[in-house]
């Protein structure tokens, strides 16, 4: 046989193997890589202190800017801000139970898009109090959490995408960010 006609076989086996069923693949999710887990302190200059990932950038909030207390942890890589705003209580008529009340509100404003809400109060290694809430379904923010000494801060975080993704195609993001917070939250330091 020569080289020639090894050739034309080895064209026309291309040619024929290939079937002209073609089944599409299912939809599937985005590939998520995670980064590894490494905590850095916040910078100085805020009525508070805890540590945060190296991989969320510490942002000034836009949205008030003349409260310089309130911050964004910028999740770039992953699509994400966890939102912060820091109230002074006792001041400007911020009572702790009228600021809980808002807060507790903040959230129950979710609950027309929300599958469900699973709230949890917790104490913080620091003895401070705190409220957990986790939202299902498809809701603009799936985790909202606030701490509190009581008498004279408070400390709101909510987590936020800038994307349209369904949250069950976000939910590896989502549980890396969680696991962020609950450290955060464990780190949290008010100061006087």
């Amino acid at each position: 046989m020569s080289m020639h006609s090894n050739k034309f076989i080895f064209i026309l086996f291309l040619l024929t193997s290939c079937t002209g069923d073609f089944l599409p693949k299912p939809l599937g999710y985005n590939r998520i890589d995670l980064p590894e887990r490494v905590f850095v302190d916040l910078e100085e200059g805020k009525p508070y202190s805890f540590q945060h990932s190296i991989h969320a950038l510490v942002e000034a909030d836009s949205f008030n800017l003349q409260e310089t207390s309130w911050i964004n942890l910028n999740y770039q890589g992953l699509g994400g801000k966890v939102h912060f705003t820091y109230l002074e209580l006792d001041t400007k008529g911020k009572d702790i139970k009228i600021v809980v009340n808002d807060a507790i509100n903040l959230t129950a404003k979710h609950q027309i898009k929300a599958y469900g809400i699973e709230e949890s109060i917790l104490r913080t290694p620091k003895g401070y109090t705190g409220v957990v809430a986790e939202l299902s379904g498809e809701v603009p923010t799936q985790f909202q959490f606030f701490v509190t000494d009581s008498t004279k801060h408070f400390l709101r975080g909510a987590l936020y995408f800038d994307t349209a993704m369904k949250n069950d195609s976000l939910a590896p993001v989502i549980e890396y960010i969680k696991v962020d917070m609950a450290h955060l939250i464990n780190t949290l330091e008010f100061k006087n």
